[in-house]
């Protein structure tokens, strides 16, 4: 449980700073493109889920998040495997801080909108809450595969 914890307030704090400082940049900051264009850091907001599909469904992703925060925190109980609890902690992050976003942002408790600032070529703008998400869904996705166990068991 210490080490779910652990990476989940690493995620969210790296996640709420990187959402402020982009924030306080304001909304008519001119995008900043680095590494020859590779990345570039640009301001939107996102009512939706990824690929901002589903915009009018704020509040379902509000729903969703508290969701898979209380499913983790359960799951956190009986884990016996440090892959599994960085994995999961990282979940936990990512869907804190976007939920974060979701309840505290405007327009409003359960609707508020998520920050997004990183842009790549051809992808859509995400933030690091969501590239947790994504890097936890494919170590858990390896983990499986593998037939790594929550309680760090090889399953054949």
């Amino acid at each position: 449980m210490a080490v779910v914890l652990a990476v989940a307030a690493a995620v969210l704090v790296a996640d709420q700073v990187s959402k402020a400082l982009i924030v306080a940049r304001g909304p008519e900051a001119v995008p900043i493109r680095l590494l020859g264009g590779v990345l570039t850091i640009t301001y939107t907001r996102n009512p939706g889920a990824a690929f901002s599909l589903a915009t009018g469904s704020t509040w379902l992703f509000t729903v969703v998040a508290i969701a898979v925060v209380v499913v983790v925190l359960r799951t956190a109980r009986r884990l016996g495997s440090l892959a599994w609890a960085v994995a999961l902690g990282a979940l936990l992050g990512g869907a804190l801080g976007n939920l974060a976003d979701r309840l505290l942002r405007a327009p409003g408790p359960g609707r508020g909108h998520v920050v997004d600032w990183i842009q790549l070529p051809h992808y859509p703008v995400f933030n690091l809450a969501d590239s947790a998400i994504v890097c936890a869904a494919i170590g858990m996705g390896i983990l499986a595969v593998r037939g790594r166990g929550l309680d760090g068991a090889r399953r054949v």
